[in-house]
């Protein structure tokens, strides 16, 4: 479908296409949130509704990118797919191990704060809608500074630079992140959110819209959302921020939204010419690229650099 990209040149689309990329991210996220809506309204339980909506959201993206590829050679595997699904594995279980934990930190804060001073923090008389934008606007604050902070300062860079030695950009790689990368933005999400009180259909709500957007801001699929760049912190941004080239980055920092870099001057969308294709870390040519590697790779930072400065001469 999406014409070849040659250069750094953008390519045209044609009409069929045009509308393809403008509107196949809104129409599946927005699909994705009534349907999760309409099955905790008929009694499904939030978490269970979560996972039965994400399930279609993610088929979709798997099957288009085999039948429209943004770039065709990004669907051919690097030897990665196997490293990615373990990584997927692992902060799943991680997710689940620690999440009751940090959600009960957050309810002994706001017990406390409620105790205290008689506030409910949480605005649960708005309209679901707008408390779970409220939520996704409140917790992309401390995950855009985690994220900003992790290409910044060189001891938190050991952990996220897993999650860019990704050789390409595909839907699965959405869950190429070393285990305290994501404890790290969980504080933010999980006790934050229960510590403003926020009740479990919007935790859910969050959750899906999370899950959705991450794998299509990876996906290998042609888009051109428009206006909305504005808002999600989509493709057309992410690829930027997977570059080589440190100045482009850093930037786009937001995990979902992109309000944040907007406000703070990191968001970067050129409109002259398209992302690179050949991303990676810059400098870090012996960067381990199995899974046990990458998860100790933190721990032998020094060793990877030094090996990676003979191995570039």
């Amino acid at each position: 479908m999406a014409q070849a990209l040659v250069g750094n040149a953008i390519p045209e689309f044609s009409r069929r296409e045009a509308l393809f990329a403008r509107f196949t991210f809104p129409v599946v996220l927005s699909a994705g949130v009534a349907f999760a809506i309409g099955l905790m309204d008929r009694g499904v339980d939030p978490l269970l509704a979560f996972l039965y909506a994400q399930a279609p959201c993610f088929l979709v993206v798997i099957v288009l990118e085999h039948v429209v590829p943004y770039h065709k050679e990004w669907n051919r595997s690097r030897g990665d797919v196997l490293v990615d699904a373990k990584h997927a594995i692992t902060i799943t279980v991680f997710n689940a191990a620690i999440d009751p934990l940090l959600r009960g930190s957050g309810l002994l804060v706001a017990g406390f704060i409620s105790a205290q001073f008689s506030l409910t923090l949480w605005p649960d008389s708005w309209p679901l809608l707008l408390q779970l934008a409220f939520a996704l606007v409140f917790v992309e604050l401390w995950q855009y500074w985690v994220h900003r902070l992790q290409h910044e300062l060189p001891f938190l860079w050991r952990f996220h630079a897993l999650h860019h030695s990704a050789p390409r950009l595909y839907w699965l790689n959405a869950a190429r992140f070393h285990p305290l990368d994501i404890a790290l933005n969980g504080i933010g999400v999980s006790t934050g959110l229960a510590i403003l009180g926020a009740g479990p259909r919007v935790l859910a709500l969050w959750l899906l819209v999370s899950a959705v957007h991450g794998i299509f801001q990876h996906a290998n699929i042609p888009a051109r959302i428009g206006w909305l760049n504005w808002i999600f912190s989509m493709a057309e941004l992410h690829r930027w921020h997977h570059s080589k080239t440190i100045e482009e980055a850093n930037h786009n920092y937001g995990q979902t939204i992109i309000v944040w870099d907007t406000l703070f001057g990191t968001r970067f969308l050129p409109a002259d010419r398209r992302p690179p294709l050949e991303i990676g870390i810059p400098g870090l040519a012996a960067f381990p690229m199995t899974w046990w590697a990458q998860i100790e790779s933190p721990f032998r930072w020094s060793e990877i650099r030094r090996r990676s400065a003979v191995a570039e001469g």
